[in-house]
């Protein structure tokens, strides 16, 4: 099982004030453990949603929303992409990450839908056709 583990951002992250050296190091040391146990996929802090945009879609209509983004805790500060076993073991390794934030802070945490989730609607040729794009994008 894949789950996206997804860092709040606090009003801190998103005035783009960065963590200290303290939580850096600790940060990293938690890092290297995930990736000792070989569940870490990737993982990265993101910037502020000042630096950001949206898309917004109505129908064929897209108009772009630049950021920044006023309701803090809906934004996602940073994120990893772990494969465990289970909902129960990304929580438990959740429950072992420094505080984030130098301030409270939440994480949340998203099963990633698998091939076999869409049954049938998932044909044999969009399952190549998925498969081929992300091949594709990975050598550039």
């Amino acid at each position: 099982m894949r789950f996206m583990v997804m860092v709040k951002a606090t009003k801190d992250s998103e005035a783009g004030k960065m963590p200290s050296r303290e939580l850096l190091a600790a940060m990293g040391k938690y890092n290297e453990e995930l990736a000792k146990a070989g569940i870490l996929l990737a993982g990265e802090g993101l910037q502020p949603s000042s630096k950001g945009a949206r898309v917004r879609f109505s129908g064929a209509k897209r108009t772009v929303v630049d950021g920044p983004f006023t309701e803090t805790k809906e934004l996602v500060a940073g994120f990893w992409l772990w494969k465990v076993k289970s909902k129960e073991e990304a929580i438990e390794w959740v429950k072992r990450c420094p505080n984030p934030m130098p301030t409270d802070s939440e994480i949340e945490i998203r099963q990633i839908f698998e091939a076999e989730d869409f049954g049938d609607a998932l044909t044999p040729e969009a399952r190549a056709q998925h498969e081929r794009a992300f091949r594709q994008g990975a050598k550039k």
